[in-house]
């Protein structure tokens, strides 16, 4: 197959790429500055122009977005902005866009996060963009053309951002990337549609 990630050169993105590459299939690295292939999924021109240049594809999986970590008081429209236009618009022009470059019986994966699911910590600006972003996905499923499916990821705390990342997530079970990467193989070579993948449980296990 031929697969584009978008976010290639982040942690959760290389573990897909090497994954991806293992099994054989042709991966395009996608980056805003770095990639086989430049794009900017925040504007649509750029998103067009560079799935334009990468052509007919079999599958596109997004593994980025930004998203402000901040008391809910000190939230302010560029935190909330920061949030919409990378990781929930972003991903949201991505499938619109790139379904008309995704050949029939291909697949979209996103990616959202277990701060849809539990609270934590300044997460308030995250667990909105999240969600919206799997009812996104459970509502757009059944409107793809040419019978195209999508699924979204949620992850629980990478354990190689732990460090960086633990006082937002005390007492959780992390996951690494290679593990996680998995959870993007099933999305693209099972069957399942308009789904929650979901890489943890309520005590923070993986999920088979």
């Amino acid at each position: 197959m031929k697969i584009v990630v978008v976010g290639a050169s982040g942690t959760v993105g290389q573990a897909i790429v090497r994954l991806f590459h293992s099994t054989q299939h042709e991966v395009i690295q996608v980056g805003r500055t770095t990639g086989d292939v430049l794009i900017d999924i925040r504007d649509e021109h750029s998103l067009h122009q560079g799935l334009k240049k990468v052509g007919k594809v079999d599958v596109i999986i997004a593994a980025m977005g930004d998203v402000a970590f901040k008391p809910f008081a000190q939230l302010d429209q560029a935190d909330w902005q920061k949030g919409i236009q990378s990781k929930l618009l972003g991903q949201i022009q991505l499938v619109q866009i790139g379904s008309q470059f995704l050949n029939a019986g291909g697949s979209f994966t996103l990616t959202s996060g277990i701060i849809a699911d539990v609270p934590v910590k300044d997460g308030v600006s995250a667990a909105t963009i999240n969600g919206a972003l799997e009812h996104f996905v459970t509502a757009v499923a059944g409107e793809l053309p040419a019978q195209q499916r999508i699924n979204i990821v949620s992850p629980t705390v990478l354990s190689e951002s732990l460090a960086s990342y633990q006082d937002y997530f005390p007492g959780f079970s992390a996951i690494n990337a290679d593990t996680l990467a998995k959870v993007y193989l099933r999305s693209v070579m099972g069957r399942e549609n308009g789904r929650v993948l979901k890489a943890f449980s309520s005590c923070g296990a993986v999920l088979p």
